[in-house]
């Protein structure tokens, strides 16, 4: 293989790394020393943006899909704003058997994934999509995109791009599952697209009432089934309704009092509140709201919310973002900044048949260590409340 440059030094850096240990290693305190007329084959970590200085000034520019594409045996690739790693998740519940493997944006990068596997399933994230130029799923799930890393991306317009170049560049032997809203978007690629779970369930013929989960979670199980069928032409419905969903998605617990509280610290854009809340729209909710939300509009959670029963408690780097959206839709909203004040003042509004839901529709690094340490620090707050 010719020279490699690798940009970055996190997690997908490393584990290049650790497989091409000849290759350079750069991040933005490297710059100086950065050779900018080098033809080197250059991969770039997923969270380096497009407008970063050693992007700009380099040339030979690939993806980690691309430069493993021609080891990739069977790939599944699940991209979409919401419900990625869980499905990416049920996929390899129900795919275990037949001798799979998952990875890319989650677990282990791709890089350290066993090539002899015979299916690997990939969450693929648009920074990854963004930088590739060659590979392609055998199948692509995509689910509902809605706007995110809209700072990362420039615009909504380029980060749909992103999620939608592997239909570019798929073969006639390809299958994407895609919302109908792209049913138009040129591909090669065998389309199936859908609205609602139920489109698909009667396009592959399953029974619905046979899976456990709600919605956030029903489409993404309904993916996993997909994929299983899609290959093997077998439903397992008592093994997807095993399956145990992560801490921090729509996490019910309940407080000394016996009042339901919800830890959904991973709904880290607008889209994911909206959907966790469908199960709750008919209860009188206290909701925390705010942290990073990476540039992008939240208004169409305002416009979803308005008229619920609801009081939102705001928090966070937007705290101020999310009072001026409460006051153009009227919301009622208390200003609380830090996640601990949010929970004492839902404590004292909370009744018996009232929920309290963290479902920040924002990211945590303003804050937090991590969407997991928000969610932890929030069950120990409602923990310490007497």
């Amino acid at each position: 293989m010719q020279n490699l440059r690798i940009l970055g030094k996190g997690k997908t850096a490393l584990a290049l790394k650790k497989r091409f240990p000849n290759a350079d290693l750069y991040d933005d305190n490297d710059f100086e020393i950065f050779d900018k007329d080098s033809n080197d084959l250059t991969i770039v970590s997923p969270g380096m943006p497009p407008h970063n200085k050693l992007v700009i000034a380099s040339k030979n520019i690939i993806s980690d899909y691309d430069l493993f594409y021609n080891e990739m045996p069977f790939t599944i690739w699940i991209s979409g704003t919401n419900g990625k790693t869980t499905t990416t998740q049920m996929c390899q519940y129900l795919l275990e058997k037949f001798d799979s493997c998952y990875g890319g944006n989650i677990g282990v990068p791709l890089s350290g994934l066993n090539k002899d596997k015979k299916i690997w399933i990939l969450e693929t994230s648009s920074f990854t999509l963004h930088y590739t130029k060659k590979a392609k799923p055998n199948i692509y799930i995509l689910l509902p995109i809605t706007e995110d890393h809209i700072t990362w991306h420039g615009s909504f317009d380029e980060y749909k791009k992103a999620k939608l170049k592997p239909l570019e560049l798929m073969s006639e032997t390809d299958i994407a599952i895609i919302p109908a809203l792209y049913k138009d978007f040129k591909t090669s690629a065998h389309v199936i697209t859908y609205d609602t779970s139920d489109d698909l369930c009667n396009y592959f013929k399953i029974d619905k009432t046979k899976i456990k989960f709600n919605e956030p979670f029903l489409l993404d199980a309904i993916m996993a089934i997909i994929s299983r069928k899609i290959i093997f032409d077998d439903v397992d419905y008592d093994l997807i309704n095993s399956y145990k969903i992560d801490k921090h998605k729509v996490e019910e617990f309940r407080d000394s009092k016996n009042r339901l509280w919800i830890d959904d610290s991973k709904a880290t854009n607008y889209d994911a509140t909206i959907n966790a809340l469908v199960p709750y729209k008919d209860k009188n909710i206290h909701i925390i709201i705010g942290g990073d939300d990476k540039g992008a509009s939240l208004k169409p959670l305002f416009e979803n919310i308005k008229d619920f029963d609801i009081v939102i408690y705001a928090i966070g780097s937007n705290t101020q973002r999310v009072l001026n959206y409460c006051e153009e839709f009227r919301i009622s909203c208390v200003k609380c900044e830090y996640l601990e004040e949010a929970v004492k003042n839902i404590d004292k509004n909370l009744k018996e048949n009232s929920i309290g839901i963290l479902s920040p529709a924002a990211a945590s690094l303003d804050q937090f260590k991590s969407y997991a340490h928000r969610g932890d620090e929030f069950k120990k707050f409602v923990s310490n409340l007497s």
